[in-house]
């Protein structure tokens, strides 16, 4: 048998609520969460610090049940270029020790530590470690669970929470890991627990222990890596840090203020949304030749459309444009619009796309990006109001905004 892995798994505690306190310390001091816009239709719970859990506050639950259980809860916008900010500057503290580092959300990574140990001595020493330098530098906790594979170095981080370490060797695991729930192993949610229970299984370790065939037979493929990792099997790699999953799409979505009743109004909350979308795949360095616009309704029924484009692209303009057009062939207006999205896919890498510029349409479209990129960057330095479209500018002045939870709203990238 080859030498046993030394795997870590870091997790920022309260991250988004840890980050805030980091900014204002004197949220530290009283019951806080963070929250997104209860007038725009997104007041839940993001995230909430300690002495908010004390009061039973949940995350996901809606700011008016959390302010049922603590009146004086104070609860602040999230941020998160702060968010991100703080996660590559703790993951550029994981890089002192590895370079294999697997990101897990903003604010998890696995570690592979295997081959640092002769350096920087036991997981435990390196976690130790890990946990003093990150509150001291940037002022937020992590737990870091040490153990011999991903599925219980999780489980480890989870066991003491904040600020702590915790181990689970190949010799003890048993011990420490067969009484707990089988829905603390990641990989159970809900409906799988819920199977599982009804089989009679409720720990990992009537999991490891039940019958591996018919765990297969019931539950297929994932029920038979289930019982391997429950058993310690677990053999699953830690990725390298830079090795990125090939994208498959850039999308946004923004819940309104109020309910659209006009084509115009939804142009106009597709123009910022596609804003958003060009400015991602720039990063990315992407192009895209599919456009899916998703409509909520004011029932909140679902429906989605999608439009091919001419040529690949990432100009917002053209983005919207396409979107609007595949709305506007097929949305019948049965009801008012609650929210909006787009997603781009069949993306392409940008040379691969420039070498259809002999198309009529597509040095028009450079032009418009490079007009674009210039806005990202005086965005970046001055925010995001210092340069506005007029047809948003407009819409203000009828009082009518819209936006997302915060006013860039999150990517969602789905990888293959």
């Amino acid at each position: 048998m080859g030498k046993e892995r030394v795997i870590l798994h870091c997790d920022l505690n309260n991250f988004y609520a840890s980050v805030e306190c980091r900014y204002d310390p004197r949220l530290r001091e009283v019951p806080m969460a963070v929250g997104g816009s209860e007038e725009n239709r997104h007041g839940i719970v993001l995230a909430k610090n300690e002495l908010a859990k004390q009061f039973g506050i949940k995350t996901a639950e809606t700011l008016w049940q959390a302010r049922q259980k603590c009146p004086e809860l104070v609860v602040v916008p999230p941020h998160y270029e702060r968010y991100y900010e703080v996660s590559r500057a703790a993951r550029a503290i994981y890089a002192r020790y590895t370079d294999r580092i697997e990101p897990f959300g903003i604010d998890e990574c696995w570690l592979d530590m295997t081959g640092s140990t002769l350096l920087f001595g036991s997981g435990r020493e390196i976690a130790e470690r890990l946990r003093r330098e990150v509150r001291e530098e940037l002022g937020v906790t992590i737990s870091v669970g040490v153990s011999f594979n991903k599925v219980f170095a999780k489980l480890g981080s989870d066991l003491k929470k904040p600020d702590a370490v915790s181990e689970i060797p190949p010799d003890r695991f048993r011990e420490i890991v067969w009484g707990l729930s089988a829905r603390e192993m990641i990989g159970v949610g809900d409906s799988t627990a819920r199977r599982l229970e009804s089989m009679g299984v409720y720990t990992i370790g009537q999991l490891a222990r039940f019958d591996r065939k018919l765990l297969g037979k019931k539950l297929g493929k994932h029920g038979d890596a289930l019982w391997q990792c429950a058993n310690g099997e677990d053999r699953s790699p830690v990725a390298l840090e830079n090795a990125e999953e090939e994208v498959k799409s850039v999308g946004n979505s923004v819940t309104c203020p109020r309910d659209l009743q006009t084509a115009g109004e939804v142009w106009s909350v597709l123009l910022l949304v596609a804003e958003s979308v060009s400015r991602r795949l720039r990063e990315k360095q992407l192009c895209a030749g599919l456009v899916t616009v998703t409509i909520k309704d004011s029932r909140f029924g679902y429906t989605e459309h999608s439009r091919r484009l001419e040529y690949s692209c990432r100009d917002s303009t053209d983005l919207a444009r396409a979107a609007m057009e595949a709305f506007q062939e097929r949305y019948r207006w049965d009801r008012p619009v609650r929210a909006v999205g787009l997603r781009a896919t069949e993306l392409t890498d940008e040379g691969e796309a420039a070498q259809i510029s002999l198309y009529s349409g597509f040095s028009e479209a450079c032009r418009r990006e490079a007009v674009e990129s210039r806005v990202d960057q005086l965005r970046q330095k001055y925010g995001r109001e210092i340069i506005r479209r007029a047809v948003h500018l407009e819409e203000e002045q009828r009082s009518h905004r819209f936006h997302g939870s915060d006013p860039d709203p999150m990517p969602t990238f789905h990888s293959r």
